[in-house]
């Protein structure tokens, strides 16, 4: 079995979909997972992007249908969280008009992380090597605090935190380990960037979320095929089995085998 082959059988991706049956799949994992667990519902951080909108509209299908369907309230928290001043916002506030979210917050996570990042150079000072807190450092300050908020809503909430990490961040490892990669639950999982495109364009997500350009939103102007240096049509066509450009399949292999640490368990003795 090739490398290509142990991969998209590792993540489970289709090499196309029926995309009203990955909908109602993802809605029933998502209101199994939300009755097994006793919780009262899901919390989604809406980004302004095509992943968590997707993700939202899921969600709030699924909430809405339980609470029909057992005549109790279960919700879906729809939660914005910008660092300082954030261009994009209304993309965010789009998404959760689309679905007609009914309950949303504003965390804003720019003091919070502008504070850690004062504490982690105050440390370098005292071990002897002042410096500035690299850019990808402070990126990963600001995942890893936007979980603290989601889980600490989450908590008092009785609620389950979704993420919404798909095979075509997993398979390149990108997503901060222990921030946007520390969920309860990823109803996105086995699909690649394109078939999640599929489901935002069926769902109804907002046309301004459609024509973005994909983004962690870490630093402004942050793009993710810019910062991998892979097209997300490459990495999409690698996992759906097809020939891309060798150069191309080995950039992407090489990333796979190096972030392998994100997709492992703890490893312990």
């Amino acid at each position: 079995m090739s490398l290509q082959e142990q991969i998209i059988k590792q993540l489970n991706v289709k090499p196309s979909i029926n995309v009203d049956e990955e909908i109602v799949k993802r809605v029933n994992f998502l209101k199994k997972y939300v009755q097994d667990s006793g919780t009262t519902g899901l919390l989604i951080a809406i980004s302004g992007g095509i992943d968590s909108a997707v993700a939202a509209g899921l969600c709030k299908r699924a909430t809405d249908e339980l609470s029909a369907e057992t005549g109790k309230d279960y919700m879906t928290l729809g939660v914005f969280q910008p660092y300082g001043e954030q261009g994009d916002i209304a993309d965010s506030y789009a998404v959760a008009k689309a679905f007609n979210l009914k309950h949303t917050a504003e965390t804003n996570i720019g003091e919070a992380v502008d504070e850690i990042a004062l504490e982690v150079e105050h440390s370098f000072k005292n071990l002897g090597i002042p410096r500035h807190i690299s850019r990808g450092g402070k990126g990963n300050i600001k995942a890893r605090t936007r979980m603290v908020m989601q889980y600490a809503l989450a908590f008092d909430l009785n609620l389950l935190v979704v993420g919404t990490d798909h095979a075509s961040e997993a398979i390149t490892g990108f997503y901060t380990k222990w921030g946007d990669g520390a969920v309860d639950i990823t109803p996105l999982a086995s699909l690649n960037k394109r078939q999640v495109r599929q489901l935002a364009s069926h769902l109804g997500v907002p046309q301004s979320v459609l024509d973005k350009a994909p983004s962690a939103g870490l630093w402004d102007g942050q793009t993710d095929e810019d910062e991998l240096g892979i097209t997300y049509g490459d990495n999409s066509d690698y996992l759906e089995g097809k020939d891309i450009a060798p150069d191309v399949r080995e950039k992407l292999e090489k990333q796979y085998l190096k972030t392998e640490h994100k997709r492992s368990p703890i490893p312990g003795i």
